[in-house]
């Protein structure tokens, strides 16, 4: 999933074959509609899918692939909460391999965590911000995104939303994220000095760590 949500750069291809070779190691209701994604890509030129990958996910924010802003927006929790992530991360042993990685938020960042350093860390953030998913799931579906399928398979490895977060969804899908008129850089990295730590022995880009076979 983390390698399908990824922006299609020139090794889109490569990443396309690996998934298609894994799907016979994964559950008929994950494959199905990753498989789904695969079908629908065929012949689609990269440049036209390029174009469309920013279009929905760099664009539109309700399709934003950041977790933390469907919960708190651009304000201070979020910083908090991009924290909160990062030491999540650096417990592991990971680190984002430089100043121009993704925020850890990022939610195909946060499946490669998951998929190659800390499984349990990486299935309670993504319950954590189990209604994020919820909100970028509906909105690829207003769209009609090619990218719905990928989400959906990853709806079905989650648990229901229960009474509390369908209420929660509610009200997110009634106000919108929050937001604040600080007057200040409210970057997530200008909040806390914590967001640049020292370094870890541990290297985990936005594609493939370091280290880690693909």
């Amino acid at each position: 999933m983390s390698l399908l949500l990824e922006y299609p750069g020139d090794d889109f291809a490569e990443r396309v074959d690996a998934v298609d070779r894994a799907l016979s190691d994964v559950t008929a209701s994950v494959a199905e509609p990753l498989r789904e994604f695969l079908v629908g890509i065929d012949g689609v030129s990269l440049r036209d899918l390029r174009t469309e990958y920013v279009d929905t996910f760099d664009v539109t924010r309700k399709c934003c692939l950041h977790l933390t802003y469907y919960t708190h927006g651009d304000t201070r929790r979020r910083g908090v909460a991009l924290i909160e992530i990062k030491q999540a991360y650096r417990h592991a042993g990971v680190q984002l391999a430089d100043s121009d990685a993704e925020l850890p938020d990022f939610l195909p960042v946060l499946l490669e965590f998951g998929a190659v350093a800390d499984p349990d860390s990486a299935w309670k953030l993504l319950n954590d911000y189990r209604v994020g998913i919820e909100l970028l799931r509906m909105a690829l579906q207003r769209r009609n995104s090619r990218w719905l399928p990928v989400i959906t398979a990853l709806r079905v490895t989650l648990p229901q939303l229960n009474g509390d977060d369908q209420e929660a969804l509610a009200a997110l899908i009634a106000a919108g994220p929050p937001s604040e008129d600080v007057g200040l850089d409210t970057s997530p990295y200008s909040l806390d000095p914590r967001l640049n730590p020292k370094p870890e022995p541990y290297d985990l880009g936005s594609t493939i760590p370091v280290g880690v076979p693909r």
